[in-house]
């Protein structure tokens, strides 16, 4: 059965007060879990912060960069760990989805004293090549040759066979480099790591869904292999060459994007 067809049959068609009526009653729903969302936005708040006491430095357009220098003239720091590994061809596909929303939301954390960059282990010759590809204008920091992403859950231990430990728990990761989020604020001088989040933790960050989730048709990803499969690099999607991502997904502990195309 196509998508169409069963959008036909499970479909019902209703008067115009049938449909208002239904519209009301889920706005109840939706009401609800509005309040549920800003009590745990209160609840991560409350959360206890964790003092950073190992000295990283990172390689950017600036040249080295520690973490403090990351927050600039802001007091809170957010960081979005894209995997991007030495060596590879290019960024994951699903990061630079995610990636296509970045400019546009640095400009307004700036004014809520909140400082935005982009890790990942990938060295900075390969991040800035392909930033301008992408045309890009975020910071991209490189956290080659540092322990960083390892610290952060967002790279495959060396020692790690088999399950690995991410989103806080021993699982299954098809690669080597993982996405997530880590958020820190400075007090004092001393900086300190209040959030990270990984996995589905990552989809509010996802403008594009968040559309496609108030659709009829919604994400439309039941017959894909992986939900995401459908998700190409903003500037390869009608190229019959580009892989998607479970393809690039599937190659265990290499590099996501590091095959021919």
């Amino acid at each position: 059965m196509t998508t169409a067809t069963m959008e036909k049959s499970s479909t019902k068609a209703v008067t115009p007060a049938e449909w208002l009526a239904a519209r009301k009653q889920f706005l109840t729903k939706e009401k609800e879990f509005t309040r549920m969302r800003d009590e745990l936005s209160r609840l991560r708040r409350e959360l206890p912060w964790e003092k950073i006491e190992k000295k990283y430095v990172f390689e950017g357009a600036n040249g080295k960069e520690t973490l403090s220098d990351l927050f600039g003239r802001s007091g809170q720091l957010a960081i979005y760990h894209f995997m991007f590994g030495p060596g590879w061809k290019e960024g994951c596909p699903s990061c630079s989805y995610l990636a296509d929303s970045f400019d546009a939301a640095r400009v307004h954390l700036a004014q809520r004293d909140t400082a935005f960059a982009v890790v990942s282990r990938a060295t900075y010759p390969e991040i800035e090549a392909f930033k301008k590809r992408m045309g890009w204008q975020f910071k991209w920091v490189s956290s080659f040759g540092t322990d960083f992403n390892y610290d952060y859950q967002v790279t495959a231990g060396k020692e790690e066979n088999g399950k690995t430990y991410y989103n806080y728990e021993m699982t299954d990761f098809p690669s080597e480099e993982r996405p997530g989020a880590s958020m820190f604020s400075k007090r004092d001088g001393e900086i300190f790591h209040t959030y990270s989040s990984y996995a589905r933790g990552l989809d509010i960050l996802l403008p594009t869904y968040n559309w496609l989730d108030m659709t009829a048709k919604g994400r439309d990803e039941d017959a894909l292999p992986w939900p995401m499969a459908w998700v190409r690099h903003h500037d390869r999607y009608g190229d019959p060459k580009a892989m998607d991502a479970i393809t690039l997904l599937a190659q265990p502990l290499k590099s996501c994007c590091s095959e021919e195309k």
